[in-house]
């Protein structure tokens, strides 16, 4: 069976081969001489060798110990170096964080607070996976990321999830439509005999007084990028989040649905009954506080 080497008592016997002297050692350790000597017996006794040569002023190191003094130094550099980075990980100074959100919050909510972040953690790597609602949920659920900012594709049992805030739906159509020209809040009425362009966000309109607009739709687009240029081309209007409308696109205009008023939650989604490591921990923190702050207010 193997001794266990406690690493104080190698450090000592180190520290009392490189000075030549206990009473050295001892002054650098802030320990009494006695102490020094009895850590350096114990250390013997447990390996079964003499380390340093009995007798004499000046210390000098058996054959045993010149051997054994280098991987002692090793084996304490190593653990120097893990305690550091333990340190360092659990003050969420250095680590990795995967994270999954929809496109709208990676491209509209997510650049200011996540470069404050950085800039303060530079030693913090973090990746950013998008995609759909459901995607996002999968991610997380597979354990791919360590938590996910998005709705709530549909309740799981295996999932907690934090509101965060409340993103408006709107419609959205050319800004030379007639209906952008009223200008305000539209009811769902103004829009039931207008081609209606349905994407992944419409289900957010099942179950309000606005869900016989997808029963007349004929036209269904996954893809944002071509839901826009269908929009551009006046093919038809569709209903998206706030978050979700291309601000810098002078050709399309959101107007908010008012009657009935629909919102989707974006919170946090996380693992329940799984940790977060220190460094996740500390970035779904400050994402929670600085997007909270954030007003989606149509204009």
């Amino acid at each position: 069976m193997l001794p266990e080497l406690k690493i104080a008592q190698l450090r000592y016997f180190v520290l009392v081969a490189e000075l030549k002297s206990f009473h050295a050692a001892a002054r650098q350790a802030y320990r009494t001489q006695p102490a020094i000597s009895l850590a350096v017996r114990e250390l013997e006794q447990k390996l079964g060798q003499a380390l340093v040569e009995k007798g004499g002023g000046r210390v000098e190191l058996t054959p045993f110990g010149e051997h054994c003094l280098p991987l002692f130094r090793g084996l304490l550099e190593h653990h120097d170096r893990i305690a550091r980075e333990a340190i360092l990980l659990a003050r969420h100074e250095i680590g990795q964080v995967a994270i999954a959100t929809v496109p709208s919050v990676a491209s509209r909510l997510l650049p200011r607070p996540l470069s404050r972040f950085v800039a303060e953690h530079p030693n913090v790597q973090v990746s950013i996976q998008d995609g759909t609602a459901e995607t996002v949920q999968q991610l997380l659920l597979q354990g791919q990321v360590d938590f996910a900012i998005s709705s709530l594709w549909m309740d799981d049992e295996q999932i907690a999830f934090a509101p965060v805030i409340n993103d408006q739906v709107g419609v959205v159509c050319r800004a030379d439509h007639p209906l952008a020209q009223v200008g305000g809040a539209l009811h769902w009425s103004q829009l039931q005999d207008m081609p209606m362009i349905r994407n992944g966000t419409s289900r957010l309109l099942e179950g309000t007084d606005a869900e016989c607009l997808l029963e007349h739709s004929r036209l269904f687009v996954s893809n944002m990028i071509s839901l826009i240029a269908m929009l551009e081309q006046g093919v038809g209007l569709s209903t998206l989040p706030y978050l979700a409308f291309p601000l810098e696109n002078e050709r399309l205009v959101f107007l908010p649905l008012a009657e009935p008023v629909v919102e989707r939650q974006i919170g946090v989604l996380t693992r329940k009954g799984r940790s977060l490591s220190p460094a996740a921990q500390a970035l779904m923190t400050f994402l929670q506080v600085h997007t909270s702050a954030v007003g989606l207010v149509a204009d």
